[in-house]
């Protein structure tokens, strides 16, 4: 498990919703899904920095909660006609628990 990091249980994020955790490189929203996936992505939208840990998540997508814009939870990319990407990172659960990718802390990655 070195390889990763324990941030929280599962249950602290609730079935489609978020919470945002604060790292040295900025915080980072943790998604949850209706059928218990989990996905790990910047909290600002590309749009102009909308709080995505506060969007309305669907299906594998989020929606931001300033002008609505639709990113894949799976590949940051923004959907429909906007254009935009935002930085993914590793994410899982296992035994309860989730677990942030360790590389993150030492280089941003895009999916």
């Amino acid at each position: 498990m070195n390889d990763w990091i324990d941030i929280a249980p599962v249950e602290a994020v609730p079935q489609r919703g978020a919470r945002l955790i604060k790292t040295v490189h900025g915080c980072v929203a943790v998604f949850r899904t209706a059928t218990d996936e989990v996905f790990a992505l910047d909290n600002a939208c590309p749009h102009k920095n909308g709080p995505l840990a506060e969007g309305i998540v669907h299906g594998a997508s989020v929606t931001c909660p300033l002008h609505n814009w639709v990113i894949s939870l799976e590949t940051g990319v923004v959907q429909g006609q906007d254009e935009g990407q935002v930085a993914t990172y590793p994410a899982k659960v296992s035994d309860g628990r989730i677990y942030l990718g360790a590389a993150f802390l030492t280089r941003r990655a895009v999916a």
